[in-house]
This record gives structure tokens, sequence and C-alpha cells, in this order.
């Protein structure tokens, strides 16, 4: 059984719409008695809150059906309950590894690092220094379809690799 969290900042963006094309992935593999998703924020300010309207938005341009969920935040205890915690950028890294006491079974990994390198998905995930870039947090871009586009991707070569 493959147990994957999806993580970001306030779990009503990004995480969410990890998780709901996730689903719809899986689900359209044949494959979804082999998952359980789910998604946190590392910040309780969203708790409670539904999606933000421009990933549920988007989700229905893309014909995605969207998970039930109201934000939440991730908590140290659950660490073992999750196989993968996947997060979107920098900060959910620095915030994960001060919940989960510095990741101490290697389960945290960003989500464009699923991505190959060799790829020839646009823009890169990988800079030119061998990072890997952020997924773009459309709560301040305001650009739900560059999210879309990096959150699908990194989803379907996660879904490769499993």
């Amino acid at each position: 059984m493959h147990r994957i969290l999806f993580v970001c900042l306030g779990n009503i963006c990004r995480s969410t719409m990890a998780q709901s094309v996730m689903q719809y992935l899986v689900d359209e593999a044949g494959r979804s008695d082999e998952f359980v998703i789910d998604s946190a924020g590392t910040s309780s300010e969203e708790s409670g809150n539904p999606p933000h309207r421009g990933t549920v938005e988007k989700l229905r341009r893309e014909r995605i059906p969207l998970v039930a969920h109201h934000a939440r935040r991730a908590r140290a205890a659950e660490y073992d309950k999750w196989g993968l915690i996947v997060y979107m950028d920098e900060d959910n890294e620095w915030a994960l590894m001060r919940l989960f006491n510095n990741d101490p079974e290697h389960k945290c990994a960003k989500l464009l690092s699923f991505i190959p390198e060799d790829s020839s998905f646009r823009p890169r995930a990988h800079l030119h220094d061998g990072t890997v870039r952020d997924v773009a947090d459309p709560w301040w871009t305001g650009n739900f379809d560059d999210t879309y586009r990096d959150v699908r991707a990194g989803c379907e070569a996660l879904l490769a690799t499993l």
C-alpha cells in the first residue's frame, strides 16, 4: 500500500490540487486500491477552510474531481502513518524537517524531484545547479495554470515510479 501525504503551506491550493490530481491518476490507472492519499499544510492559518476557489476552478476546467477536503495542519505524530511525504517548496521542506525531526526515514521529497533530469518537461524541474525548483504558490502568483502544470507533471512522474 502506497501512503502519500502532499504538503504545502496552507493546504488550500497546491497540496489539495496534488491530492486531487494524484487520486484522479490512480483511479484512471485502476490502482485505487493500492493508495491512500491525503494532504496537509505546514501552517494552521487555513485550518478548516475548503480548497481555494482558484484550485476548485482549475480542477473543474481540467475535469478532475476535487477530493472532499478541508485544510489541516500536518502533525508530528502522523509521520509513521505515511510512506511518502511530498512537499511543494523549500519553505515546506524546512518546516517538515522541524516537524518530523529531520525526516529520519527519508520519507520527504519535493514534488518536482520525481521528474527525471533528462525529461522534456518545460520549464525544467531541475535547475542548472542541480537543485529542484519549487511549485509556485498560486496564493501569491494568482497563476493556477502554471501550478496545475507542475502538479500534474510531478504526480504523473511520481505515479510512474510507483
